[in-house]
């Protein structure tokens, strides 16, 4: 009987790798077209077949979902929203036993190059996307390789992929109208990345409201999210006129941050300067005063997130979700200003 042929024998005729042979046969990216065409002829020519209980294996799930993140490895580990969006995110994939595959990079490039390996190697069925950009490319790039997403972020820019997302700009309005109606009139904000999407949104948001009710000066100050830059940027508007009598941090460290410099500086909080944090955490519970918040469930939006992708993978029509708004959450950080 003659012996079957196999891919290693396929690679070993064309000079490749069994893995490079293994996607040219199976249609997978990762090798050229010249280079499939060379394999597919090379396989005719010597009677290879595919092995039934091998294809069968080899279109199973991964049972992993993936989640890169384009940021330093040192914000992530001091600020909490990333904690309690992947508790989310994990206990929705526990029930489902898939796991999560998650690696920090340091720029975009370097995470679509991980899209583009994990995909090719059948590493994850789907992956999470988070930071959205205006006109991000990595959309773009997801769509082109047909690998399943959920987008955590909007609303806009995230082409046909469906996304989680909460309303930035309306809670953005809500915490500047508060600060208002208590008579503030000069209100600075020390805000995250300017690239990102619900950064621009709230940034917009705070300009229009800040027009609209008039005040006497609206001030955004963009940081890498670090307590580091928090207490910087705050530094520098409590140091020169116009003095803000109030600052809404973009996060919850750069809040604690700004509230440390504030009484470094001789500032009260809250007679001299109110504060308001967006998203809440024990940080903001255990500071003093105790922290003015916008409150939500971000366990829940991360869960909400992994079980769209979920249903994606198992064949659902999946849409956009917009979340609740936040909450805002009166604490001792914020009062009126002084006369």
């Amino acid at each position: 009987m003659t012996k079957r042929a196999t891919i290693a024998d396929i690679a070993k005729r064309a000079a490749l790798s069994k893995g490079a042979v293994s996607y040219a046969l199976n249609g997978r990216p990762g090798v050229s077209e010249a280079t499939r065409e060379r394999v597919l002829k090379l396989a005719a020519e010597m009677g290879w077949r595919p092995n039934s209980a091998a294809r069968a294996l080899s279109a199973s799930r991964a049972g992993a979902l993936g989640l890169v993140m384009a940021r330093p490895a040192s914000t992530l580990g001091v600020e909490p929203f990333f904690m309690k969006l992947l508790s989310g995110i994990e206990n929705t994939l526990a029930a489902r036993s898939t796991a999560l595959l998650l690696q920090v990079v340091p720029d975009h490039d370097a995470e679509v190059e991980a899209y583009r390996r994990w995909w090719a190697e059948r590493r994850v069925d789907g992956i999470f996307l988070i930071d959205l950009r205006i006109e991000d490319k990595r959309v773009l790039v997801l769509e082109e390789l047909g690998l399943p997403a959920v987008v955590i972020g909007g609303p806009g820019h995230h082409g046909r992929l469906p996304a989680v997302w909460s309303d930035d700009a309306s809670a953005m309005a809500m915490v500047v109208e508060y600060l208002a109606a208590l008579g503030h009139r000069r209100v600075a904000r020390v805000a995250g990345p300017a690239r990102m999407l619900h950064t621009e949104l709230r940034t917009q948001a705070f300009g229009e409201v800040a027009e609209r009710l008039a005040l006497a000066s609206a001030v955004t100050v963009a940081t890498d999210y670090s307590p580091e830059q928090g207490a910087q940027a705050t530094r520098r508007l409590l140091s020169g006129p116009p003095r803000p009598t109030a600052i809404i941090y973009d996060n919850d460290v750069m809040a604690v941050a700004g509230t440390s410099v504030a009484h470094e500086m001789g500032v009260d909080v809250p007679r001299d300067l109110s504060i308001v944090a967006w998203d809440d955490s024990v940080l903001c519970e255990i500071v003093h005063p105790p922290l003015t918040v916008l409150s939500r469930d971000i366990m829940a939006y991360g869960a909400r997130a992994a079980e769209r992708l979920l249903a994606l993978l198992d064949g659902d029509s999946v849409g956009d979700f917009e979340d609740a708004m936040p909450r805002l959450i009166a604490r001792g950080s914020t009062a009126r200003p002084p006369a």
